[in-house]
């Protein structure tokens, strides 16, 4: 079995009396003193297998220093075994030695977390800046470090609504987020800043000024009691309903008068599949309406239709006799057989 299965219950036995170890979310932690900074980290290196160094930095803990932490990895039979190694230096005199002759990934790490919280590392072979420019003062990451930026230039809740539109306003009581100090105390304008105006209470009785077209306010007299203060009318107790009775909501209608019983309706007769249905029976036969006729004039052209065109007679067909020629409708007509009216002579002479 592994050395570090046996562990966070024999973490004094492997790092020293002082190690204190814990293991949550998939990580061991062990807390040694800044004596035992570098044996822990051998031990980590030599007898848990934790050759694989991930990373170092610190955390600035207000009360206490700062934590300087170290996360290094075993690999060893495929599997990931993390450990992570904490040891606090003070405020004061934040010194520890480098872990670059143990581990020699942590040689940039020691560089970054020196600039950023002031963290001296010992026998380092290059303790210079790695990101901050030279010139630049302070160490940004720690919780006592004054954000010069917000100082330059005022934070947004710096300027409360309506400010621009009356300086001489009374202004509320202004707050600075964790970090910025007051542009008057520390920074370009130290000492050139009027004082912040302090908000006074507001004596009894005075009123404010009433903006211009505003209606005047109503003035209470102080024996007249407020409207909220008026005695109300008591109002009647209310009857208490079982939980049988119900609600009033839920209570049974009144009893209605009975509702006059109807005619009864003579029985449907009955029809079979070849009668229908009332609505398919066939309609009575009506008399025929007398048919109208247009007078009838003797001299419409449509009452002797001639045809067009008259076939040719064949061989063996006798010609057709020519009609007889039509009389003037507007001569007299005379009757052949009448005896009475002799025919005209045609000769010229005596008979």
């Amino acid at each position: 079995m592994n050395l570090y299965d046996s562990l966070p219950d024999a973490a004094p036995a492997v790092f020293g009396a002082e190690a204190v170890a814990s293991y949550a979310y998939e990580v061991l932690t062990v807390d040694v003193p800044v004596g035992s900074w570098i044996p822990a980290l051998e031990i980590a290196r030599d007898k848990l297998g934790c050759t694989y160094f991930d990373w170092l930095s610190a955390v600035d803990e207000p009360g206490t220093g700062f934590r300087i932490c170290a996360h290094v990895v075993s690999l060893e039979n495929h599997r990931v075994r993390r450990l992570l190694l904490r040891t606090t230096v003070p405020h004061t005199a934040p010194a520890l030695p480098s872990a670059v002759a143990v581990y020699a990934g942590a040689e940039w790490h020691e560089r970054e977390t020196h600039e950023m919280f002031g963290v001296v590392f010992t026998d380092h072979p290059h303790l210079v800046p790695l990101l901050l420019p030279e010139n630049f003062e302070g160490h940004p990451l720690r919780k006592d470090f004054v954000l010069a930026a917000r100082v330059a230039k005022a934070w947004p809740g710096a300027k409360e609504p309506g400010e621009a539109h009356d300086p001489d306003a009374p202004k509320r009581r202004q707050m600075l987020p964790p970090g910025v100090p007051d542009p008057n105390d520390w920074g370009p304008l130290k000492g050139q800043l009027p004082p912040a105006p302090a908000r006074t209470p507001r004596a009894a009785g005075a009123g404010r000024t009433p903006r211009e077209g505003a209606p005047p306010r109503r003035t209470r007299p102080a024996t007249e009691a407020p409207a909220a203060d008026v005695a109300e009318t008591p109002r009647p107790a209310r009857r208490t309903r079982s939980v049988t009775e119900g609600s009033a909501s839920q209570a049974a209608p009144a009893a209605e008068a009975p509702a006059p019983a109807e005619t009864p309706r003579p029985a449907r007769r009955t029809r079979s599949a070849s009668e229908g249905s009332a609505s398919q029976a066939a309609p009575a036969a009506e008399a025929p309406a007398p048919r109208r006729t247009a007078p009838r004039s003797a001299d419409a052209p449509w009452h002797h239709a001639k045809p067009a065109f008259e076939d040719p007679p064949g061989p063996g067909t006798p010609a057709a006799p020519d009609p007889a020629p039509e009389s003037d409708p507007a001569a007299p007509k005379t009757d052949p057989a009448d005896p009475a009216e002799p025919e005209p002579d045609t000769t010229g002479g005596d008979a």
